[in-house]
């Protein structure tokens, strides 16, 4: 059932439905315009569809709007949207702006704005959600809400000032990773700095992570070089070598030097492969055990939230050190068979004797036969002395196959590399540019 209102912000990310209910896409923001003497008209929602494209979908084609879900009928059209004169994005550019009340009580920022039904397929702004400026110098006080409808406001700003950015990193403060990266791509160029610049380290990090290698090149461009290394420092060092690789000699040493040594020290090690080899591609931070070590701490060790699912497949049993490079290499034990056995059984009798480990300088192909041919999520990577140096991933393997600007991929293009891929013609990472190694100590 349609409600006759909703506040623009719990529609981030609500999923549309066509009339069969089938998912089509998910929202993304919500487009506006202004009116002379009313509030502004709602003219449609910006949708994201499979392929991370981003499409227009007109208010008149919807049926139903909650904060739950969004009905639509009839099909949406694919072709990528394009924001026209006039048009203000209600999240990305509206929330955060300032106005002043028309009784003469002061100023106030919008937080969320209320979207009502004036009739049907016709929406608009009806009421303000805003919050005043606050009155205690404590950075822990906030100012008192109130709402307000549209007429008794006026903007303090130009229509073109974008909302602070502090306002817009709130809207968007659940969003996955990959969502992030492609709401940040979605920006205009010089906002999507500013907004750069706002996130915590942690959260730009991973949205660096999902985005393609110019992008990343760019955003990183902007910051100082303190911010950039404390960003890196939080990034997995396989994709922060990835990144370093494409700056300059000498500002990638930079960012080494200012990063924390454990931190650069990985990164170093990535650089020094060659970019399509197993170490090139591998993770330098498996979950390594004592062959003593027994079920139940192994299994303490991959249930951490933070550890990736293919990370978390399998242990590594090592003589110690048990930091990269390690002692000598004994064998890995996959979580499922941990399950099988007693708390108290010791890992290093429980060793996969089928799985051998591949060499640093063995080819990201080769690597990438070994996991399909044995159904594998990750597989052990040693030096000469055969001592463990990481693990190579599906992730990492998927990421070598697949075109360097996967990321940018709209459906049709997705369409065509599955195609290739049916006939065994499909690209890998054409034109992928390999890695500098930045001078200094390795």
């Amino acid at each position: 059932m349609s409600a006759a209102r909703v506040f623009a912000a719990s529609l981030a990310g609500c999923p549309v439905f066509d009339p069969v209910g089938d998912r089509v896409g998910r929202v993304r923001d919500v487009l506006v315009v202004y009116r002379r003497t009313r509030p502004p008209r709602v003219v449609g929602l910006i949708v994201e569809v499979p392929g991370k494209r981003r499409v227009f979908l007109s208010i008149g084609r919807v049926t139903s709007i909650g904060s739950a879900q969004i009905i639509m009928n009839g099909e949406i059209n694919l072709r990528r949207f394009e924001q026209r004169g006039g048009e203000v994005r209600v999240l990305a550019e509206f929330l955060g702006r300032k106005v002043v009340l028309r009784d003469r009580s002061g100023e106030a920022t919008i937080e969320d704005v209320a979207l009502e039904q004036e009739s049907p397929g016709e929406w608009a702004i009806s009421q303000l959600f805003l919050r005043r400026p606050r009155t205690s110098p404590s950075p822990f006080a906030k100012g008192a809400t109130i709402t307000a409808r549209w007429e008794d406001v006026r903007e303090k700003t130009t229509k073109g000032e974008p909302q602070s950015a502090e306002q817009l990193i709130a809207t968007y403060s659940d969003l996955l990773p990959a969502d992030l990266a492609s709401t940040l791509l979605d920006l205009p160029e010089e906002r999507r700095y500013e907004v750069a610049e706002e996130l915590p380290d942690d959260r730009l990090a991973d949205a660096l992570e999902e985005m393609p290698e110019k992008e990343q090149v760019e955003i990183l461009s902007h910051l100082e070089d303190t911010r950039a290394a404390d960003v890196l420092d939080q990034m997995e060092p396989d994709d922060a070598a990835d990144l370093i690789a494409q700056l300059s000699d000498e500002r990638g040493e930079a960012l080494l030097d200012l990063m924390e040594p454990e931190e650069a020290q990985d990164v170093r090690l990535l650089l020094s492969y060659e970019p399509e080899s197993a170490g090139g591609l591998m993770t330098p931070e498996p979950i390594i055990v004592s062959p003593d070590a027994t079920v139940a701490e192994g299994l303490a060790l991959i249930r951490r939230h933070e550890l990736a699912p293919a990370l978390g497949a399998a242990v590594c049993v090592t003589l110690p050190p048990y930091e990269p490079p390690t002692g000598r290499f004994l064998g890995m034990v996959h979580f499922q068979r941990m399950l099988r056995y007693p708390p108290m059984e010791r890992l290093g009798t429980l060793l996969d004797e089928g799985l051998e480990p591949v060499r640093a300088d063995s080819s990201a192909a080769e690597v990438a036969r070994i996991l399909a041919s044995y159904n594998l999520v990750s597989v052990p990577v040693v030096d000469e002395n055969h001592r463990l140096v990481g693990v190579v991933t599906i992730d990492d393997v998927l990421d070598y196959l697949l075109p360097a600007d996967w990321r940018s991929h709209d459906a049709e293009e997705d369409r065509r590399i599955l195609e290739s891929a049916s006939t065994g013609t499909i690209p890998v990472r054409p034109n992928r540019p390999g890695r500098r190694i930045p001078r200094g100590p390795r």
